[in-house]
């Protein structure tokens, strides 16, 4: 399909429900309300097509944005284009997931996580925060710099309460993968977790709630899932 023809089947598939449910979340226009099952739908028709992805969250539309992140290469972006993937995510759904799981799965993911976590502009920050707590859901124990980690722990431990609305969301998904993630650090991870208590975030006019990160950790381990590696973080 082409880019006329693909934003031509997003636009039949919105609706005016999602669309509010989208706005509430805090989207901007343009976007045309589709829901997150049907966007995987048309990931087939824009995988093997690099350029394609690249225009579709050019666009500027979240809809576009969203699929373009479902069905790019993360072994083919550039980190030129990962960063300005970054600057354009201006709501939590893109910096979060769409720009967060592509990172996380390329070359550059540390690099880029290690530069904008220290970002002033929030939504790069969340970008950067969310692609190191995906990076940890796919990598090798052995691989990780758990010294560093350890560091970004103590650093959510005395910071998170003090952050920026959405960063402080990210900050304690961070320590829910370092506990359900990194076998090493889960006992490190827990404390953290009770000592930062209940993270407050504002969620607009929406029902989503903050996960008590110590709760969390525990019904992983409970399940015998800690260290528990996924094969990708797309989703």
């Amino acid at each position: 399909m082409t880019y006329e023809e693909i934003m031509q089947k997003l636009e039949e598939l919105g609706s005016e429900q999602t669309k509010q449910i989208y706005l509430n979340h805090g989207v901007k226009e343009p976007y045309f309300g589709v829901k997150i099952g049907d966007l995987k739908k048309l990931v087939k028709y824009v995988k093997k097509n690099h350029e394609l992805a690249l225009k579709l969250y050019d666009s500027g539309n979240h809809d576009a944005m969203y699929l373009a992140g479902f069905s790019i290469n993360p072994k083919l972006i550039s980190k030129e284009t990962l960063q300005d993937w970054a600057k354009k995510a201006y709501w939590y759904m893109a910096a979060e997931y769409t720009v967060a799981q592509v990172t996380a799965e390329s070359d550059y993911a540390l690099e880029l996580a290690r530069e904008w976590m220290k970002s002033e502009d929030e939504m790069v920050a969340v970008c950067g925060w969310s692609t190191y707590s995906n990076y940890l859901s796919i990598t090798p124990d052995e691989k990780l710099d758990i010294a560093e980690i350890k560091t970004l722990l103590n650093q959510v431990k005395n910071t998170v309460h003090e952050e920026r609305n959405r960063v402080r969301y990210v900050m304690n998904g961070f320590v829910l993968s370092v506990g359900a993630y990194v076998t090493e650090l889960c006992e490190e991870a827990k404390q953290v977790a009770e000592f930062i208590g209940k993270v407050h975030v504002d969620v607009g006019n929406t029902a989503c709630k903050v996960p008590l990160a110590s709760e969390y950790i525990k019904k992983i381990e409970m399940k015998n899932r800690v260290g528990m590696k996924r094969k990708t973080c797309i989703c």
